[in-house]
């Protein structure tokens, strides 16, 4: 099993990367929440030695308009697929769109040497396979007299 603790630190020290210094991050969650950030804090933070907080996420993750550790929370409920209301066509387009995401984390991850590019590319891919048992599980669902209809 996934250790989805290492996944959404991994998640958080690329955007604490993505902000290029400590004292950016801190200001960037004092900015959201008015204060409760300091430099020493993200040091510990990205370090290991303390965990995000929820807050810390929420304000990063707003701030860099990246949302990689709330997409992991997402994919927790992965495993209880619930057929939506949503018709083929738009399932389609949401497979088209995390394939294409995909696709770009995993170009990305390939021409860096970044752990974090390697993380982001397997998260974009789970989304991408999620969106395939999504439009998957709709199909299974159908009512057989739909599936047998021709055009």
């Amino acid at each position: 099993m996934l250790d989805l603790r290492k996944i959404a630190h991994a998640n958080m020290k690329s955007i604490v990367d993505w902000f290029g210094c400590f004292d950016a991050v801190a200001e960037s969650i004092n900015a959201r929440w008015g204060a409760g950030a300091s430099k020493g804090t993200i040091s510990k933070k990205a370090s290991g030695q303390l965990d995000w907080t929820l807050a810390d996420v929420i304000a990063l993750e707003d701030a860099s308009g990246r949302y990689p550790v709330t997409r992991l929370m997402a994919r927790r409920l992965e495993s209880r697929v619930v057929v939506t209301d949503e018709n083929l066509m738009v399932q389609a387009g949401s497979i088209a769109k995390e394939s294409g995401e995909a696709i770009s984390a995993i170009l990305a991850a390939e021409q860096s040497s970044c752990a974090n590019e390697r993380v982001q590319a397997i998260c974009e891919i789970d989304e991408a396979i999620y969106a395939m048992v999504q439009a998957r599980t709709r199909l299974e669902a159908m009512p057989a007299e739909a599936q047998n209809e021709q055009p």
